[in-house]
Order: structure tokens, then C-alpha cells, then sequence
């Protein structure tokens, strides 16, 4: 029994639902490319037409980004700036927004 809950764990960490990405080099990412409009720590205090990335849940933001990447998500602002980004950039983004306190709500 012992060898399929150490598989069954060892599975649910490697998820990209759990985070596979690097925060710290999201936070580098996120202060020179989006901090201008979501705020340094994604909390986004200039507008509320900008959404608040913080506290968001890792696997949404690595889908939305990809969404936006493709055209399968359509705004010409997000379209522009997620171009450029590689696959492991958006993991990192996504890494180190969920890892930030929500000014909005809180997770369970």
C-alpha cells in the first residue's frame, strides 16, 4: 500500500495544477512587463479596467495566458504583451502571481 500512496503523491506534486513554474523568476518577469498595469505584486492599484492577478489560481493564469497567446482569448493589449513570452515565462508568471496575497478575496 505504501509504494501507491508515495506514487499518488509523487504524481499530485509533479501537477501543473500544484505549480511548476518559478516564482522568483516570475517576479522578475512580472515587475519589467506587467507591473505597469496589474500592479508590482498583481494587486493592480492604477485602474480597476485592470484585472487583479494576485491570489489567482496558478493553472488558470498559465490557461488564460496560453488563451491569450493563441487568439483563442481576445484582447489586443494582452494579445501584444503575452507574445513574446515562452512557455516557461508563463508558468513563471503564473507561479508567482498565485503565490501573492489577493487584496480581493482570499483562497480556501
Amino acid at each position: 500500500m505504501r509504494p501507491i500512496v508515495a506514487l499518488v503523491l509523487a504524481a499530485i506534486a509533479a501537477s501543473p495544477a500544484f505549480g511548476a513554474g518559478n516564482p522568483a523568476a516570475g517576479e522578475a518577469k512580472a515587475k519589467s512587463v506587467c507591473a505597469a498595469c496589474h500592479g508590482p505584486d498583481g494587486n493592480s492599484p492604477t485602474s480597476p479596467e485592470f484585472p487583479k492577478l494576485a491570489g489567482q489560481y496558478y493553472d488558470y493564469m498559465v490557461r488564460a495566458l496560453n488563451e491569450y497567446k493563441s487568439g483563442a482569448r481576445k484582447n489586443a493589449i494582452m494579445a501584444g504583451q503575452v507574445q513574446p513570452l515562452t512557455a516557461k515565462e508563463i508558468e513563471d508568471l503564473a507561479a508567482y502571481y498565485a503565490a501573492q496575497k489577493g487584496s480581493l478575496y482570499t483562497k480556501r
